[in-house]
């Protein structure tokens, strides 16, 4: 995939996951940084980063419980290590580091 393919795919999935975690439930705020950077920080004080990452074409997520990377496939963004969605994943994630329960959908 081209850069500048990925990039537009990059940033449009961004946007749908700043949407699905405003929805969420889970008390925290968000933050978009320049460069396609998603910030998030927990009452907590735990913070969450999503971002994207060109060169490798993927959507990498740095948690509490570590870093997880996912690649465009088949309409969907998957976990590179064991296939996971990533909705699926930051529905835990978020859960985990909010300590509610919540379920991150994408959106149409």
């Amino acid at each position: 995939m081209e850069e500048s393919a990925f990039n537009a795919l990059a940033e449009a999935e961004l946007a749908c996951i700043e949407t699905a975690l405003e929805e969420c439930g889970a008390d925290f705020d968000i933050e978009p940084k320049p460069g396609g950077v998603l910030e998030i920080e927990f009452d907590n004080g735990s913070k969450m980063i999503i971002n994207r990452h060109t060169a490798a074409r993927e959507i990498w997520v740095a948690a509490r419980s570590g870093g997880f990377h996912f690649r465009p496939e088949d309409g969907r963004w998957v976990d590179t290590r064991d296939g996971a969605d990533l909705y699926a994943t930051l529905s835990a994630l978020v859960g985990e580091q909010s300590g509610t329960p919540v379920t991150v959908r994408r959106g149409p």
